[in-house]
C-alpha cells in the first residue's frame, strides 16, 4: 500500500504540473455538453428569406407578415425581379425565397384561389422539410382566416382555399439523404484526417530525438512548415477523389458544378485543415495532447458546421462559433458545387474565409515555433 500511495501521489503530482492535458481533461466534457444541448435542434427557425412580392397591396403584406410572426422565416431582402430571387437562393444567401403573383389580391376579392410560390434550398433536407412545413401550415390559417370572413355571406355554397402555397424544392426535391450527407461526409473525413496527422508532425519529431538535426540545418522555420504540408496535400487529394467516386458511382449523387472548380477549392480547404493540424502541432508537447487538441477542434466541425444540423436552428453564438471552422466554408463550397451546381462567383466570401484562416493559422505557427529544443 505505501508503494501504490506513492505511485498515486507521483500521478496526481504529474497530472497537475501538466495543466494542457488536466484542462481539456476537464474542460472536454463540459464543452461537449454545451456543445451537444445548445448546438443540436431539429427545430429550425429564423430561415432567412427574400420576398419577391408583385401585387404590393395589403392583402399581400398581411400574408408576408403571417411569414414572419411565425419566427420559421426571417425576411431580410426583398427582391425587385424574379432572377434576385434565385440567385440569392442559389448562392445560399437565403434558404427560401416567396413570390407573390402580381393578381394575389385580386384572386382573393374575387374568391379564386391565388397562387404563392415558395422556393426552398432543399440541399439541406433538414431545413428544407422545415421550411415546406411552416409555409403549407401558414398558408391553410391564412386561407381558414379568410373563408371565415367570405362564408358568411356564401351560407350553402362550395368554396376553394383562397391561399395556394405552390412549394419548390431545389436541388434535391426528392430529399434523398445520400445527396445531403454524402459532401459533408467527405468534408468530415478530410478533417479528421489532415488535422490528425499533421498535428503530431513536430511532435513526433521531438519525441523521436529527429527534431535536433532539422535544428543543426539550415532549414527555416515556414520551410519546415510547408515540408510537413505539402506531402499530405496529395493524399488529401487521394481521399477527395475516392470519396467523390464512391458518391457518384455508388449513391448516385449529382455533380452539377464544375469539377476542376471543386478540386481547385478543395485545395484550399486541405491546405487550411493541414495549417491548423501544424498550429496544434506547435502547441501541443506530446502527441497525446495533439490528439487530444485535435478531437477538441473534430467535434466541434461536426456538430457546428452544419454538417448534421441545420445552422440557423443554433443560438447566435454557436452559430458564430461555426465561422471558425474551415469545414463550414467548405461544406457551403461542395454543396454549392455538386448540388447546386453553382460558380466562383458565388463562392467568393468561402473562398476568402477559407485563405485568411491559412494565412494566419500558418503565420501563427511560425511564430510559434522556435528553432530550437524546448
Amino acid at each position: 500500500m505505501i508503494r501504490l500511495r506513492a505511485l498515486l501521489v507521483k500521478e496526481f503530482i504529474q497530472m497537475r504540473r501538466d495543466r494542457l492535458t488536466f484542462g481539456m481533461m476537464v474542460g472536454l466534457p463540459i464543452i461537449q455538453l454545451l456543445l451537444f444541448g445548445f448546438a443540436i435542434n431539429t427545430d429550425v427557425k429564423h430561415l432567412s428569406t427574400i420576398v419577391f412580392d408583385q401585387s404590393l397591396q395589403q392583402e399581400g403584406r398581411d400574408l408576408l407578415s403571417a411569414f414572419q410572426a411565425s419566427e420559421y422565416f426571417n425576411i431580410k431582402y426583398v427582391a425587385t425581379n424574379y432572377q434576385e430571387v434565385t440567385e440569392a437562393v442559389a448562392s445560399g444567401k437565403t434558404k427560401v425565397g416567396i413570390i407573390i403573383p402580381p393578381d394575389y389580391t385580386e384572386s382573393i376579392k374575387h374568391g379564386r384561389s391565388a397562387a404563392v410560390q415558395v422556393i426552398v434550398d432543399a440541399s439541406d433536407s433538414m431545413t428544407a422539410s422545415s421550411a415546406i412545413t411552416s409555409a403549407q401550415l401558414i398558408g391553410q390559417i391564412r386561407s381558414q382566416e379568410i373563408l371565415a370572413q367570405r362564408l358568411q355571406g356564401l351560407q350553402g355554397r362550395q368554396v376553394e382555399l383562397p391561399i395556394d402555397i405552390r412549394i419548390r424544392p431545389w436541388y434535391n426535391p426528392d430529399f434523398i439523404a445520400p445527396f445531403y450527407m454524402v459532401p459533408g461526409i467527405l468534408g468530415i473525413v478530410l478533417t479528421m484526417t489532415m488535422v490528425m496527422i499533421t498535428s503530431m508532425a513536430i511532435v513526433r519529431e521531438r519525441e523521436r530525438g529527429t527534431l535536433e538535426q532539422l535544428i543543426v540545418t539550415p532549414m527555416k522555420s515556414h520551410e519546415l512548415m510547408l515540408g510537413k504540408i505539402i506531402p499530405y496535400i496529395f493524399v488529401g487529394y487521394v481521399q477527395a477523389t475516392l470519396a467523390l467516386a464512391v458518391g457518384v458511382l455508388v449513391f448516385d449523387v449529382p455533380l452539377r458544378g464544375s469539377i476542376g472548380l471543386l478540386y481547385g477549392l478543395t485545395t484550399l480547404f486541405i491546405i487550411a485543415s493541414l495549417s491548423l493540424g501544424v498550429l496544434i502541432s506547435t502547441i501541443a508537447k506530446t502527441q497525446m495532447q495533439a490528439m487530444q487538441m485535435s478531437f477538441f477542434v473534430f467535434l466541434p466541425s461536426v456538430l457546428l458546421s452544419g454538417f448534421m444540423f441545420p445552422r440557423e436552428a443554433m443560438p447566435q453564438l454557436f452559430y458564430q462559433l461555426g465561422h471558425l471552422l474551415p469545414l463550414t466554408f467548405y461544406l457551403e463550397i461542395l454543396r454549392g458545387i455538386v448540388l447546386k451546381g453553382i460558380g466562383i462567383n458565388f463562392l467568393w466570401s468561402q473562398v476568402f474565409a477559407l485563405i485568411v484562416y491559412i494565412v494566419a493559422a500558418l503565420a501563427i505557427s511560425i511564430l510559434k515555433f522556435q528553432k530550437k529544443i524546448a
